[in-house]
């Protein structure tokens, strides 16, 4: 899952020239890839493409404080994604 949420990371990056950038689970959207509002919408369309509705970007930064949004990590979003497809899976 870390390697496709990156791939789309560096779909939306490639767009400002940082698709070189290194992206690991402990990367940063803000401090690490300076990622702007347009481009979080740019990574919850490819996140709907890949993985349905259920997998709600915009969803799951509401439910976070601005301090929880700017600290947030790659891997904060892979659990999100993989806890979110174990629970479609159960239900």
């Amino acid at each position: 899952m870390l390697a496709e949420l990156e791939n789309m990371l560096r779909t939306v990056l490639s767009e400002h020239g940082m698709d070189d950038a290194e992206i690991t689970a402990e990367t940063s959207f803000h401090d690490d890839l300076e990622l702007e509002s347009i481009d979080l919408v740019s990574l919850a369309r490819l996140m709907a493409e890949r993985w349905g509705e259920a997998v709600n970007l915009a969803e799951f930064l509401a439910e976070k404080d601005l301090d929880e949004v700017i600290a947030l990590r790659v891997g904060d979003l892979v659990d999100y994604v993989a806890g979110t497809l174990l629970a479609e899976a159960g239900s």
